[in-house]
């Protein structure tokens, strides 16, 4: 490979492509569903891009938001969060929650997933998901460059401290992560893997799809919602990772 064959940028100075391939080449990466509760008690569940495990002991997870968003503040006012694992059979619910809504809309309805609690953080977690990571917030960091600007965008770290998994996924001591069927995010549109259209509110009120004509194919899309892990160790004939 020569340089000829290389396609080079300089991020500040632009990515000379028609998409930045930035969040494309950082993938897969598995969806962070977050859910929280701001000082008032209300709850927001909001799904996140930037997502994935920091360390081991302790085990420390986090996910970083564009902007200033509930969720960020919801756990600094508490300290509290819960990872939900969206799985290919939340797809629809999952992305539902990606609209933009008032504070005061309760996203698990909006969803129509179900609240269940938790038992050492005051936060409910997503009944229907398979697992789910009870944390503690350990820090929340805004980001910044290398010559110091800061960066609109908070990064939100938390060590979990309880974990609930369904029993079905577990089979001889050991946690089956294809079984699961996690979605994961695998690049732009029209790439392998593909991502799902946030979904807004229209004229009338109601929580569709954008644009419009995107409903009509939501099935065909949410096969392509990701990368889907078949396997997450070498384990009953599984060399590892591949892509569904």
């Amino acid at each position: 490979m020569t340089t000829k064959d290389l396609h080079y940028y300089e991020p500040k100075n632009g990515h000379g492509l028609k998409h930045d391939p930035f969040n494309a080449i950082i993938a897969p990466r598995p969806i962070g569903w977050i859910s929280s509760r701001d000082g008032s008690g209300n709850v927001t569940l909001a799904p996140y891009s930037f997502f994935n495990a920091f360390c081991y002991h302790p085990p420390i997870i986090g996910f970083s938001s564009t902007n200033w968003k509930d969720s960020a503040g919801n756990i600094k006012d508490t300290g509290e969060f819960v990872w939900n694992l969206a799985t290919m059979d939340l797809a629809r619910q999952m992305n539902a929650t990606a609209a933009h809504v008032a504070r005061d809309v309760d996203e698990f309805k909006l969803a129509g997933v179900t609240q269940a609690p938790c038992k050492l953080v005051n936060v409910p977690r997503v009944a229907e998901s398979p697992v789910a990571f009870e944390c503690e917030v350990t820090e929340i960091v805004q980001l910044q460059g290398a010559g110091g600007a800061k960066a609109q965008a908070w990064l939100t770290l938390g060590e979990v401290v309880a974990v609930r998994i369904d029993k079905a996924f577990i089979e001889d001591g050991v946690y089956q992560t294809g079984l699961a069927r996690p979605i994961v995010r695998a690049g732009r549109r029209g790439a392998e893997g593909g991502r799902r259209r946030r979904p807004g509110y229209g004229r009338r009120g109601r929580l569709e799809q954008r644009p419009r004509h995107a409903r009509r194919h939501g099935l065909r899309r949410e096969a392509r919602e990701g990368v889907e892990l078949r396997a997450g160790r070498r384990h009953r004939g599984h060399g590892g990772l591949r892509a569904a």
